[in-house]
């Protein structure tokens, strides 16, 4: 790469818990630049600007030729599960004061009797009930009092609330009270963040309405004040790009907003990381010519999930820590294991893995840091899973007598050997994982066997074939940059915005005049967006729908063509719930409770082919397996050519991760630089 000003760039950051990743791609040839940076927990903007000046500096590229830059962050995300966001007060309808702890009343573990109660992210004392009711037809029963409001709130502040959110009964189809509410606070206090749940996302259900407006009150000021620092410091580094943030939904949007627009950002944004990762994986397997897979994003703290099965999976059932999220997101499953997961002996005396982590410092222990206890990555050494003289391209060493030092503890509490221990831990984390797929793929009705495994992530690759093995999967894909994923995810996603209304009684002038009217709000926000690098826009009718008398609904999709009546979309319906629940709802009545609508505007961006920078090597290497010290090989990923084979055992590094094939396993890099790994017994059907 030159530093000519033809040349054009893009930027793609994730800020993950350990590391923060950044690729910088070649608009014209799509050619990639990775890196990665430790993460700085009190500071993320810190490690995002050391990040990108450091690939800019490599690349030989100058901030001005930077076209786009897009990121995602856990910022949000850890804001919440730390609770450290703001202090927020609730203004509820008056009789409800205990709405958010009395929550679905459902316990994560029905037959456990000593499961704790779950702590709302409001506490008591900052409930304040409000004598004004609508009934669900829009009757007013009793009128919003403006002095009852400013003192409620008078008293909040006075109290040390930091923000408020507002959730009255009905308000997501009667939404006047809750926007006086807001009018009479601004007036009063004109700095307090204000969230009305009606506003921010106008859905049935009060609880998790409410949930949305708490979580947007905790975290936007926070938020906000992240990305207002990370603009200022990109831009005084030259960069006068536009500046995106990715969303849960897997698209993204621009970082300049309105400040009541962050509220909404602040949610939005909540599993922003995991699901940039997910829509990078389908960009770069669709072009492989894989469709239905399983993605495994293993890090440092936790390993997140995907089945797709054709398209990119969305749930509006996503859980933020224990708080329910509403808001069309990515549907991720994440498991508590990573590389820097603890392996410890509970007092019962059996071998656990996580979910504390060592996290980025001190880190595990073979990373020299100042970390004594064993960690997962501390098994893969001792096991001979990566390799020491060529970890993450040099710039860590790894101590192999740190982490065998780590591992005696436990190892003795356990009367095994140490290379024993080791590998008993890396099969409780693979176990782990089998347990919370194998529930995942009967959920989508899948067989594992069917899907290719998608490994990513700075451990994934070094466990997914180990546990694709476990779930009897045909392949595992290992993506050329896989180390660096959900930055790639972040440049190369969709723009997109989801948009939902409430309905009562549907039509077919109700349907098509409603989801007209989110369209236009779709386009309008579009326009708004830095959209010239996402050109090509797509806009998808949805509808929540149910059996009349049901209580679950299911997203039904009217595709382009079809006609905006109620007979189409139940024909839909009766399409979805028969291949859902294997019934067939007859001529039953179905019963509309809500129309969504989708726009994204795809990103185009080339997909180089893979170019060997080194001469191949394959150096003696040993490996631990089913107890037996056996002879493998370590290869360097740059020498690795398109269309190069190899067996194991074996051991790929790469500067962002090691790939660890074991025997009984061959592997092959395609034309994109993919490494594509087969049971040997399944190489006949392996595709050329």
């Amino acid at each position: 790469m030159t530093g000519t000003t033809e040349r054009r760039y893009r930027l793609g950051v994730d800020v993950g818990g350990t590391f923060t990743d950044i690729v910088l791609a070649d608009a014209a040839t799509g050619e990639l630049v990775p890196d990665k940076v430790p993460s700085d927990a009190e500071q993320p903007a810190r490690a995002v600007l050391a990040g990108v000046r450091g690939v800019l500096e490599r690349a030989g590229v100058v901030p001005g030729q930077v076209e786009y830059f897009s990121h995602g962050q856990t910022f949000a995300l850890n804001t919440v599960l730390q609770r450290s966001g703001a202090r927020v007060g609730l203004l509820v309808t008056r009789g409800f004061p205990d709405l958010l702890a009395i929550g679905r009343l459902r316990l994560d573990d029905p037959i456990d009797l000593f499961t704790a109660e779950r702590t709302p992210l409001v506490a008591e004392a900052d409930v304040r009930e409000i004598g004004e009711r609508v009934t669900v037809d829009g009757e007013v029963v009793r009128a919003l009092d403006p002095d009852e409001i400013r003192r409620a709130v008078r008293g909040l502040v006075a109290d040390g609330v930091q923000a408020v959110a507002v959730t009255f009964l009905h308000s997501h189809l009667h939404p006047a009270h809750e926007r006086a509410a807001a009018a009479v606070i601004a007036e009063e206090f004109p700095d307090l963040p204000v969230a009305c749940s009606g506003q921010l996302w106008p859905e049935e259900k009060e609880y998790e309405r409410a949930t949305v407006a708490v979580l947007a009150a905790h975290v936007g000021g926070a938020l906000g004040a992240y990305l207002d620092h990370l603009a200022t410091e990109l831009r005084g580094l030259g960069l006068t790009c536009p500046l995106h943030i990715t969303k849960s939904n897997g698209g993204v949007a621009s970082i300049d907003r309105e400040p009541g627009e962050m509220l909404l950002a602040a949610v939005e944004t909540l599993l922003s990381g995991p699901a940039s990762g997910v829509a990078g994986t389908i960009r770069l397997a669709t072009a492989a010519g894989v469709d239905r897979l399983i993605t495994m994003d293993m890090g440092g703290t936790s390993v997140d999930c995907a089945v797709v099965d054709g398209a990119v999976p969305y749930s509006t059932e996503s859980l933020i820590g224990e708080f329910p999220l509403i808001i069309p997101s990515v549907e991720v499953s994440s498991i508590g294991a990573g590389g820097g997961s603890i392996i410890r002996v509970d007092p019962a005396g059996v071998l656990k893995v996580g979910p504390r982590s060592a996290g980025a410092r001190p880190g595990p222990a073979c990373y020299g840091r100042g970390g004594t206890e064993p960690t997962l990555t501390d098994a893969y050494v001792v096991c001979g899973y990566l390799d020491p003289a060529d970890f993450a391209a040099g710039t860590v060493e790894i101590d192999v007598d740190a982490a065998r030092a780590a591992l005696e503890p436990v190892a003795t509490r356990l009367g095994l050997g140490l290379e024993e221990t080791a590998e008993a831990a890396v099969s409780v984390a693979t176990a782990m994982m089998h347990a919370q797929l194998m529930p995942l793929c009967a959920q989508h009705g899948i067989d594992p066997a069917e899907l290719v495994m998608v490994a990513y992530g700075g451990a994934g690759p070094v466990q997914a074939a180990l546990l694709a093995r476990a779930l009897n999967m045909p392949e595992v894909f290992i993506p050329a940059s896989p180390g660096t994923l959900c930055a790639y995810g972040a440049l190369a996603t969709d723009m997109r915005v989801d948009l939902v209304a409430p309905v009562a009684a549907v039509t077919d002038e109700v349907l098509c005049q409603t989801w007209d009217d989110l369209a236009a709000q779709a386009r309008s926000w579009y326009e708004a967006q830095d959209h010239t690098l996402h050109p090509d826009v797509r806009i998808t009718r949805w509808a929540d729908v149910q059996l009349d008398g049901q209580s679950f609904t299911l997203p039904v999709v009217v595709g382009d063509g079809v006609p905006a009546t109620v007979a189409a979309l139940r024909d839909a319906f009766v399409r979805d719930y028969l291949q859902a629940y294997a019934v067939d709802p007859g001529d039953a009545k179905i019963d509309v409770r809500s129309l969504r609508i989708t726009l994204a505007a795809t990103a185009a961006l080339p997909q180089a082919d893979w170019r060997a920078t080194n001469a191949v090597e394959a150096l003696p290497h040993l490996i631990i397996e089913n107890g037996r010290v056996v002879k493998g090989r370590v290869y360097r990923r740059p020498g690795l050519a398109a269309g190069a084979e190899l067996t194991g055992p074996a051991v790929v590094s790469a500067p962002d991760t090691t790939v660890f094939v074991p025997s009984g396993f061959r592997a092959r890099v395609d034309r994109f630089g993919n490494l594509r790994m087969r049971a040997e017994r399944q190489e006949d059907n392996a595709d050329a």
